[in-house]
This record gives structure tokens, sequence and C-alpha cells, in this order.
């Protein structure tokens, strides 16, 4: 039976235009802007700070905004990135400059599912505070209150199976209560071998019978 649902967000809950045409071009557009006017920021320059460590040289500030920008280009998956992006992006939602985007069909049914008294997780390469910022700015208003709890990178990549492992110990529940949806087969295959029920969403693609894991257009067609 299954008692907890952790779901992605890019191309799951929420259109992939959205990320890489409103999401990515905003921070990118606004990544140097911002840190030039809040480096001097405790948390700003702690995110600095890591992504020096990562980028493996000792580069100022103009040096590092180039190194930003040029893993924003080639879409890299870096954590204090990530980090920056979920700062810059709040300015975005509070500016009135986007709405979060969610599949109406996705609204319903996780609204649905809480309802019934399944608990929803989120688990995105974006930040936690992305997260929460993108379901709390919707056009059906702010859905945090559906979850029970987010994770991104900081418990490990999306591709290995020890990520979802770490997600069940902390969720508190066995691995074959949960099920995890996604768009990104790689990331279902980890979730799969860690023990987790997978449903794999194919929004823009032709439903195949014979793929790796059960495969739904939408959420309306999710059973468990």
């Amino acid at each position: 039976m299954i008692k907890a649902i952790v779901t992605d967000i890019e191309g799951t809950t929420s259109s992939l235009s959205f990320v890489k045409d409103v999401l990515f071009p905003y921070a990118r557009a606004h990544l140097p802007e911002f840190v030039r006017l809040y480096r001097g920021n405790v948390e700003v320059r702690a995110l600095l700070d890591d992504a020096r460590a990562l980028a493996g040289a000792e580069l100022d500030d103009e040096k590092l905004i180039a190194q930003f920008i040029d893993w924003i280009d080639h879409d890299q998956k870096i954590t204090p990135l990530k980090s920056l992006q979920g700062l810059i992006w709040e300015a975005g939602y509070r500016q009135g400059d986007f709405k979060g985007h969610v599949y109406e069909d996705a609204a319903r049914q996780l609204q649905a599912w809480k309802q019934a008294g399944h608990a929803l997780y989120v688990y995105s390469s974006g930040s936690v505070h992305a997260q929460k910022l993108l379901f709390g700015h919707t056009v059906y208003g702010d859905l945090t209150p559906l979850f029970s709890g987010y994770f991104d990178t900081h418990i490990g990549g999306k591709r290995e199976m020890a990520s979802y492992q770490a997600i069940a110990v902390k969720i508190d529940l066995p691995a074959e209560q949960i099920l995890f949806l996604s768009d990104i087969v790689e990331e279902l295959d980890a979730a799969k071998a860690a023990g987790f029920a997978t449903c794999w969403l194919v929004r823009e693609q032709a439903i195949n019978p014979a793929a790796t894991h059960h495969q739904v257009r939408d959420f309306d067609a999710i059973t468990f």
C-alpha cells in the first residue's frame, strides 16, 4: 500500500518550458546584479564561498559571476548555484514578475491525495527554497501546505540509489510504500533500485507499453 508520494517538478508537476524559458533566463539575467548588491549578506557570502570551493580556484567576485553563468549555460546541478538561483527567483515572485507553473491535473490530484491521507513530498534538483517559492506562488494559490517535506541535492543526486534510500529514512516508511513520480528514466531507475514504486510522466510523448516503468500522460492517470 502506498502511503507517501514523492514528486519531481520539471516535466512532472510543472512544465519544462517554465523552468527553462522563464526561471533560468531570469536568474541568468539578474545574477550579476544580485551578487554585486548582496555579496555582503551572510547567506549570499556563504554561497559564494561554497561555489569557490567547488570551482577549485580562488576567484574574485567578478570571475565567480562568470563561473555561475557558465554553470547555468551548461545546466550544471551545482548546489550553491541552485541556492543562489532560489534567492533571485524569490525576488521575482515577490515582485510579481511571474507565477509558479503547475499543471491543473497535478494541482487537483495532489489536493485529492492529501485529502485521502497520503503524505506528499517534493524531490527536485532545484533548492528547497526554490521549490517552496514555485508551489507557494501558483495560479491555484499557495500549494505548500500540501507537502510534508522537501528534498534537493543536499540529500544526494537524483540518479543515485542512495538518495532515495536516504529519503525513505527521512520519511520513516518502507521504500515499497513510497511512490516516486518523474519524467526522467534514470531517476526512476535509481528510485526503483532503492525499492520505491515508480511512475513515469510522459506528457508530450507517446505511451510505450514496454517501458521499464509504468508510463502516464498526466496525474489523472496515476493509480496506486
